[in-house]
């Protein structure tokens, strides 16, 4: 079951990604810092559902471009679960431009790019709830007991 202070957090892994084949890297990057996987598909984005989750630079002359871009091919969104999940995922994705992120971090080690940054991360505790919403229907997000939470988050649990 979920802990109290647990917080969610959409990950999207982006079409750059895909295509390079590192979706098993980052994945294996949030579950080894012990964030805990409640849901993961496939999916092809639509205009509608990017026009949405853009919707803050949807009138910016640069979003054709990011809509083009994020429909080149399927991605797999993420939701992670965790105490301190967002500022977690921030942390270890990095900042946006890819040569801008310190090595280590996600965008740091796979990505050179602002656009092709191979992942998207909610940027706050309200909007990781509002897009987990956005691209999870309720029953694809999993509520279960992860057997390592106690020794994960010992000082946060006892």
């Amino acid at each position: 079951m979920a802990h109290p202070k647990e917080e969610k957090t959409l990950i999207i892994i982006k079409p750059d990604a895909i295509q390079r084949g590192l979706l098993g890297e980052i994945v294996g990057r949030f579950e080894r810092k012990g964030l805990k996987l409640v849901g993961m598909k496939m999916i092809q984005l639509e205009d509608a559902l990017l026009e949405a989750h853009y919707a803050h630079i949807a009138d910016k002359p640069f979003f054709a471009g990011i809509k083009s871009f994020m429909k080149a091919s399927p991605v797999v969104v993420i939701a992670l679960s965790g105490i301190n999940a967002v500022s977690a995922t921030r942390l270890l994705v990095g900042p946006t431009k890819g040569y801008e992120a310190d090595a280590g971090s996600i965008r740091g080690d796979l990505s050179i790019s602002g656009q092709s940054n191979v992942v998207h991360a909610s940027d706050s505790v309200e909007n990781g709830q509002i897009e987990v919403a956005r691209f999870f229907n309720k029953d694809e997000i999993f509520d279960y007991e992860k057997t390592n939470f106690a020794y994960t988050y010992a000082e946060h649990v006892f």
